[in-house]
């Protein structure tokens, strides 16, 4: 009987993440939850009937090693990343905390690249024809002055995704991100409850509504999956329209 692949995805206790982590399972992934929210990822990895839950905060280099050390010993090398894992904190620009900064781009960017080249390791090591896929966004263009740390990460994470797919061509390990634009997650709860803000939100999305998590989960299963076997260095804008319509704020 043939193995299934592994496929690892951070910040998948809900959301996004929980989308992902279902539309690669649907694939025919066994896949791994992971998320700094323990009791969360734990019930979302039951419902999904995932491999493994595994407590990470993707901040904090020392929990990043000691799951793909777990990861290693009990399941084996993964086919797949995910790195979805991230963070907003928003604040005015000239009063914006600098050690804010910091947990964000260390969470955002920092815990992309050191999640991409122990995953990569695994990959080479193992001569496994490897996908990655990380979680860029709109943000990663345009700017909205009250996210700094975010839009400097988002814009990071464009160009590592880049740098890995070069550097990683010559082992058959394909890089991609994915941009989402306005998706009905907890992020925009905020948006949704006001009636104003999230009229504004629609003006800049042509399509005129908010994505769906599973809309994104499913641009990323296709990046993992051999119908993008040709797709590697590029970020997918599923943002319906938005950049093409070039509102920022």
């Amino acid at each position: 009987m043939t193995q299934k692949q592994l496929a690892l995805v951070t910040g998948a206790a809900q959301g996004i993440g929980y989308a992902c982590a279902e539309a690669l399972a649907e694939d025919g992934f066994d896949v791994i939850l992971s998320d700094i929210n323990a009791d969360g990822v734990a019930e979302a990895a039951k419902t999904l009937g995932a491999v493994a839950a595994i407590p990470c905060d993707m901040g904090d280099t020392a929990q990043i090693e000691a799951m793909f050390a777990r990861i290693a010993a009990d399941h084996g090398p993964l086919h797949a990343l995910v790195n979805n894992a991230g963070v907003a904190m928003p604040g005015d620009f000239l009063d914006y905390d600098l050690a804010t900064f910091e947990k964000v781009i260390d969470v955002n960017l920092r815990g992309v690249f050191i999640a991409t080249q122990m995953a990569a390791r695994v990959m080479v090591e193992h001569k496994i024809a490897g996908a990655i896929v990380n979680m860029s966004s709109i943000n990663a263009q345009v700017a909205i002055p009250a996210i700094p740390a975010y839009c400097a990460s988002k814009g990071g994470v464009m160009q590592l995704t880049k740098v890995a797919a070069l550097a990683l061509a010559k082992n058959n390990i394909r890089v991609n991100a994915v941009g989402p634009g306005s998706i009905d997650t907890e992020m925009m709860a905020g948006v949704n409850a006001n009636p104003e803000a999230f009229k504004v939100a629609m003006s800049r999305t042509p399509l005129g509504r908010p994505g769906d998590a599973r809309e994104i989960g499913d641009v990323v299963a296709f990046l993992c999956s051999k119908k993008a076997s040709y797709i590697t260095g590029e970020t997918i804008y599923a943002d319906g329209g938005r950049l093409g319509l070039n509102y920022t704020c």
